[in-house]
């Protein structure tokens, strides 16, 4: 076995290569220091547990799947943002087949805390996102929100249906956007 020292993102990367070829139960760290070249002990120095490898690929898949485009102008206005949101699930959903499924159902064990949390983390970013592009948006009308009908509430009620169009893997937003035509603008 080559003992060359790898980095960091190339286990990440070969994790996520892992992922796509053979699915998320091919990932552990005997595989991942032979798809990397290098022995067991060279992935200790970056993780030292399985555990904690697991929550850096996560971490690291999610990022790929919603990393922000170079085009910010996406998160100035709320239509285009779904639509962007939408299409990254349905990327997601055919780089990482039935991550975002087998993804939350497998961290939700006691014993899988690290990756739920990162799950958790990304979840709360990307619902952050939504409100912060809700109070951007100039298309949206002055009193379209009210104290009881918050950004929040609404960015929470879209996140909601992102995950549940997520687990059905139904990517077109239409329904969604025309949500947001009817209440918002």
């Amino acid at each position: 076995m080559n003992t060359v020292v790898t980095s960091k993102e190339d286990i990440l990367k070969a994790s996520r290569t892992l992922i796509q070829k053979e699915g998320w139960s091919a990932v552990n760290i005997r595989s991942v220091a032979s798809a990397c070249g290098v022995s067991v002990g060279s992935i200790y120095n970056y993780f030292d547990s399985k555990a904690a490898l697991m929550g850096a690929v996560v971490e690291s898949v999610w990022c790929e799947i919603f990393h922000r485009p170079e085009n910010g102008a996406v998160f100035q206005d709320t239509l285009a943002c779904i639509t962007w949101l939408y299409g990254r699930m349905e990327y997601g959903c055919k780089q990482y087949p039935g991550f975002f499924s087998l993804h939350s159902l497998g961290f939700l064990g006691e014993d899988k805390s690290d990756g739920r949390q990162k799950m958790q983390q990304t979840w709360q970013h990307i619902l952050e996102g939504l409100c912060s592009v809700l109070r951007r948006d100039a298309n949206v009308r002055p009193d379209a929100f009210t104290r009881e009908f918050t950004a929040e509430k609404f960015a929470d009620l879209l996140f909601s249906l992102m995950l549940s169009a997520l687990m059905r893997q139904d990517y077109d937003p239409g329904a969604v956007l025309e949500i947001v035509r009817r209440t918002l603008y």
